[in-house]
């Protein structure tokens, strides 16, 4: 069965703006898009208001699929654009739809304001659930955000992607994640900046700001550990540019930060199977909710 990039379609900004992402990836990666919207079902007294009818339905169900996939392949010829709609709950359709796809794309508002994302209940739940990549876009996303500025200081799609971010754990690294980011930066033709933020461990921390050759023995062992997990990473993928950044702090905080310059932003999350409810991890967290740029949650075991 040929995987498909997938996005989840309700007919807002933020879907319409993960669509054109997607289509952008599923035509880098030469896989067909699927477009699935879902419609959960209402109660029936409340489907019979003149609001909420079948004119209004036929318009979520029928309309709004058949006009964004005729304007994606409009505006990226060649796109093979497959539409599939559902009922029942988004978070469950969507989470299952992800487990056949290479990667599954949502739309999230973007912050008021100020750089980020607002993450609903169903895009958290979709991404603890996963157990495949899931890329979260906000609404407003362009094609020439991924890009580097032109000669007039503008982004611009003509110009060259910039770098893929990875969030990288140097205690518990993982290839999927890791595999996942060269793979997005080859696509891209583009660098891949691998940020790691560190804290030291509680009994050194209350002696870290005081004892500078303490901090500078943990800062060499930190990015000594993150250049021995990449290098078989750099031999693997010799066309990639890799520049790595070990730094104090919040890891949360140094990808936000990271972000503001990136096509993409790359963080893993464990694949937890029990019966509690599953988590994301507070890194994959504050990451979702304060990147400026596409975030994929890459899980792992």
């Amino acid at each position: 069965m040929t995987r498909t990039v997938t996005v989840g379609l309700d007919g807002s900004p933020e879907s319409r703006a993960a669509a054109e992402w997607a289509a952008r990836e599923a035509q880098l990666l030469g896989l067909p898009l699927k477009l699935v919207q879902v419609w959960e079902a209402v109660p029936a007294p409340m489907a019979q208001a003149p609001l909420l009818g079948v004119e209004t339905q036929q318009h979520w169900t029928e309309r709004i699929p058949r006009e964004t996939a005729d304007g994606l392949r409009l505006r990226h010829p060649g796109l093979d654009v497959i539409t599939e709609r559902f009922s029942g709950g988004p978070a469950e359709v969507l989470a299952g739809a992800a487990a056949e796809a290479e990667l599954l794309v949502l739309g999230s508002r973007g912050l008021s304001g100020i750089g980020g994302f607002l993450v609903g209940s169903v895009g958290l739940a979709v991404v603890a659930h996963a157990e495949r990549p899931v890329v979260m876009v906000r609404a407003g996303e362009q094609a020439a955000d991924e890009h580097e500025m032109d000669p007039a200081g503008i982004p611009s799609a003509a110009t060259a992607f910039r770098p893929v971010v990875l969030g990288l754990d140097v205690d518990s690294p993982d290839e999927e994640p890791i595999g996942f980011a060269f793979a997005a930066a080859v696509r891209r033709g583009t660098s891949l900046r691998v940020v790691h933020g560190w804290n030291p461990p509680p009994y050194y921390a209350y002696g870290l700001s005081v004892d500078l050759e303490l901090h500078g023995a943990l800062t060499r062992r930190e990015a000594t550990a993150l250049t021995e997990i990449l290098a078989p990473w750099r031999n693997k993928f010799p066309d990639v540019e890799v520049a790595e950044e070990s730094s104090y702090g919040s890891p949360g905080n140094h990808l936000a930060d990271a972000s503001r310059e990136a096509s993409l932003v790359v963080v893993g999350r464990r694949i937890r199977r029990s019966p509690l409810r599953a988590r994301i991890g507070p890194v994959t967290h504050a990451v979702l909710h304060h990147s400026t740029a596409p975030v994929a949650v890459v899980p792992h075991l």
